[in-house]
């Protein structure tokens, strides 16, 4: 079974950090890229960020360049987003992706599997 979780949202100041978790079952997890893609309110899905398998090669939106950072830990099967300096502009539901590749890619409909998606607003 396919399965992505999402973790770690809420409601924060302009500012302050949050770290978002993704836990995958095993299927959606092995030996794929990884990503985070986030949607705000009229807005298109977006790409955030996308991890490799091996984890040494990642790819970061560059509206948040400097700012997040992801990172995978196999031991767990899951992956993290580390947001930093948070922005309103920051403010949108953000989903977990998975994709059946190795081969980093940002366009959302080249991901296979995809999580519920956990809220993230950041107030001025």
């Amino acid at each position: 079974q396919v399965q992505l979780v999402e973790s770690g949202g809420g409601l924060v100041q302009a500012g302050d950090s949050l770290r978002l978790s993704c836990a995958a079952s095993r299927r959606a997890y092995s030996n794929n890229v990884m990503g985070w893609f986030r949607q705000a309110p009229g807005k298109e899905r977006e790409f955030v960020a996308a991890i490799n398998w091996s984890g040494d090669s990642t790819f970061v939106a560059n509206s948040v360049k400097g700012r997040f950072t992801i990172i995978r830990d196999h031991a767990k099967n899951s992956i993290y987003l580390q947001m930093n300096s948070l922005k309103p502009e920051d403010t949108a539901a953000y989903y977990c992706a998975a994709r059946n590749s190795i081969v980093l890619r940002t366009t959302p409909d080249t991901y296979d599997y995809w999580g519920q998606g956990t809220q993230v607003t950041v107030s001025s």
